[in-house]
């Protein structure tokens, strides 16, 4: 196939594609990259961007890593797919058992997909077909937190917040979930049993038929960007099991590391029912998600009437992407990531703090590899990308928050040149 040039991909570009959360009437602008290496994406007109995206929170390790390379290389010549109907291959029996052996206690079942959004739906129809085969079918709802986030398939927009999930649109067609406020509380505030008076109030009055709650531990991230305590996420595990209520945590953001513990849930000390990871876990090379589950719900779900979990998607355990994830996994682990974590942490903490004085700006928080500024009013995506591109980086802000997830290899001249970036953006940016 010819090469296209740079005014060819352009022109297919703006006829043609639809970017995520864009509009084809009122376009932004798209920024043609040409390659990516280490924490830099260059562009067609030759100049390098510093990521702080780490393309939407999955490539820890950066990009054209030589070990994840050769992860895909090597396997390519092997096996690229085939389907997992009554099929195994290696690659999935090492990643089954890696995630086993490093998720939470407990949790030793795992049921392979294709994206984080897919990874919540199975999670969902776990739930839900688990109190079916116990003879309990009423229990079918699902209580989520407001400012939550889950995916954009019908059934996690359902459990994202009705209002602020990007999902309102939708609401009359989507299964009607309940919804508890989201945490008052922050990551370090002192405990206050009030914190979690609402969820234990909906528990109260809706045990009989609810399914699950899910959530996403300690860090609510596209609803919001919001740490909260771990004692929060400690308290509605203790609530589930004394209303007899699923849990269901979503780790798809807050999984391998990012929050300076391995898995979110590790930050309370609790093992959840079902547990749904993705996003970094390939490392960003290839699409891959997991929903891990306790011995627990797959025996109560293969005892029911139907015998079997009824959910198999066409790419399930794709022999190359378990191939990827296995080295990402492997290339984490065989680091001092924790250190690098608090460290990435510590620079966030200072080089962004003296946004807090900025007119603009409510809040500037910070937590593992996550930074966050927020605005006072919702930033002009248009205009604040270009800046940011000026500064000769790329951050992709949504609302009021311009936030950072940084990609764990980024140096420290670099991230100084992130912040100074993002802060002089922001001092700047006219709403």
């Amino acid at each position: 196939m010819e090469q296209l040039t740079t005014s060819q991909v352009s022109s297919i570009d703006q006829q043609h594609i639809w970017h995520p959360y864009s509009s084809l009437t009122s376009p932004i602008p798209a920024y043609h990259v040409v390659s990516a290496t280490g924490v830099r994406l260059k562009l067609a007109d030759g100049r390098e961007l510093i990521d702080g995206m780490s393309s939407w929170w999955s490539a820890i390790h950066g990009y054209n890593h030589p070990r994840l390379n050769i992860a895909l290389k090597d396997q390519i010549d092997t096996m690229s797919h085939v389907m997992f109907g009554g099929i195994i291959h290696e690659p999935a029996a090492q990643l089954c058992k890696t995630l086993v052996d490093i998720t939470p206690d407990g949790l030793e079942k795992v049921f392979l997909s294709d994206s984080g959004s897919v990874s919540v739906e199975v999670a969902l129809k776990m739930a839900i077909q688990y109190w079916y085969s116990l003879g309990q079918p009423q229990k079918t709802r699902i209580l989520s937190l407001r400012k939550g986030y889950h995916g954009d398939t019908f059934g996690a927009m359902s459990v994202c917040d009705p209002v602020t999930g990007m999902h309102h649109l939708f609401s009359s067609t989507l299964a009607q979930q309940l919804f508890t406020e989201s945490p008052r509380c922050r990551f370090h505030d002192d405990w206050d049993e009030s914190y979690i008076a609402d969820i234990k109030n909906l528990l109260e009055k809706h045990s009989h038929e609810l399914a699950a709650v899910i959530l996403e531990p300690i860090l609510q991230g596209t609803g919001g960007m919001h740490f909260y305590s771990p004692t929060y996420l400690k308290r509605v595990r203790e609530l589930c099991d004394e209303h007899d209520v699923l849990l269901i945590v979503d780790e798809i953001a807050t999984g391998f590391g990012r929050t300076g513990k391995l898995f979110g849930c590790e930050w309370a000390d609790i093992t959840p029912d079902i547990l749904c990871i993705g996003k970094a876990m390939t490392g960003g090379y290839m699409t891959l998600a997991a929903t891990l589950c306790t011995s627990k719900i797959s025996d109560g779900i293969c005892n029911g009437e139907a015998g079997v979990f009824m959910h198999g998607p066409t790419f399930m355990g794709n022999p190359l992407a378990c191939s990827v994830a296995n080295a990402s996994i492997d290339l984490l682990l065989s680091t001092n990531w924790q250190a690098r974590i608090s460290d990435i942490e510590q620079q966030l903490k200072s080089g962004l703090a003296p946004a807090k004085d900025f007119d603009n700006v409510t809040d500037v928080r910070c937590l593992g590899a996550v930074g966050v500024i927020e605005t006072k009013k919702p930033v002009d995506v248009a205009q604040i990308q270009k800046q940011f591109v000026a500064e000769g980086i790329w951050v992709r802000p949504f609302g009021t928050r311009v936030y950072v997830m940084p990609p764990y290899i980024i140096s420290k001249s670099d991230l100084d040149t992130l912040m100074r970036g993002m802060l002089n953006v922001v001092q700047n940016h006219k709403n």
